[in-house]
């Protein structure tokens, strides 16, 4: 089954800031998440709920919600910035 996409305000204008060729590889596993919200090398985050997956230097934080098959995308960006 497929999960849907949804992204907060903050995520999807942090996307836009990013450039090439960063933006596709992080787009790509982003829709990756809609197959499979758990891929190889997810990480559950400590302290806040979510899980992080690594692109390069970038993060993507995330929140899956299995019942309604969601994957809420909160941020993303580089990997010093991202946990603030």
């Amino acid at each position: 089954m497929a999960y849907s996409l949804s992204f907060s305000k903050r995520a999807f204008k942090e996307l836009e800031q990013i450039g090439e060729p960063f933006y596709s590889n992080i787009k790509q596993a982003i829709y990756g998440l809609t197959e499979n919200p758990r891929p190889q090398g997810v990480k559950k985050l400590k302290g806040r709920d979510g899980y992080r997956i690594r692109v390069g230097n970038y993060r993507v934080i995330y929140n899956i919600f299995d019942k309604q098959l969601v994957v809420d995308v909160i941020t993303i960006g580089n990997r010093k910035d991202v946990y603030e």
